[in-house]
């Protein structure tokens, strides 16, 4: 579970008057069963703030389905992606020596690196490439630095450890030091 995910569960009583399990308690009794019908009837019923609403949410609908970071990453490089796993070790392994508090936080489609905030997300986006999302507002794109997304503002293609070189080490430690 991420440091943020706690905090949320933490601040449940205070925020919303209840814990999370008894917000477990809460939709059990609706006999909903799909995400955005529970997370309706948490905001309009009880006055749920979205972000709360969401997160009891997800936390309800994977009661017994948790996963260790370890079972999520070994998830998402089996089968045909299991060649980029060391594309991916290489790469955590040179975004954690920034320092101590990198965070590295998997969830069930890709890994967020984080510190204080997100400042990369690494994808296993086919069975050829890792997309890696960057964190670089303003930052002008390249042939190899694509203009990205909403959750990250650049994108570069990595398709074996030789692509984590000098230039892209640069752009991840420039990204780490705005997120921090």
């Amino acid at each position: 579970m991420t440091d943020g995910t706690q905090t949320m569960i933490d601040n449940l009583p205070a925020k919303t008057g209840r814990s999370l399990d008894e917000w477990f308690t809460v939709l059990a009794a609706t006999g909903l069963d799909k995400h955005t019908e529970l997370m309706n009837h948490l905001k309009a019923e009880h006055g749920v703030t979205h972000g709360f609403a969401n997160g009891i949410v997800l936390q309800y609908r994977s009661r017994g389905e948790q996963q260790t970071a370890d079972d999520l990453v070994d998830a998402q490089y089996a089968g045909a992606k299991a060649a980029l796993r060391p594309v991916y070790d290489a790469l955590v392994e040179a975004v954690t020596a920034f320092g101590a508090d990198v965070e590295v936080a998997p969830k069930k489609s890709g890994v967020s690196l984080r510190h204080s905030k997100q400042f990369a997300v690494i994808e296993a986006a086919s069975s050829k490439r890792i997309q890696l999302g960057i964190q670089l507002k303003d930052e002008a794109p390249t042939d190899r630095l694509l203009t990205g997304n909403a959750m990250c503002s650049h994108k570069v293609s990595l398709t074996s450890p030789e692509d984590i070189d000098d230039e892209l080490l640069g752009w991840l430690r420039e990204a780490y030091r705005r997120a921090g």
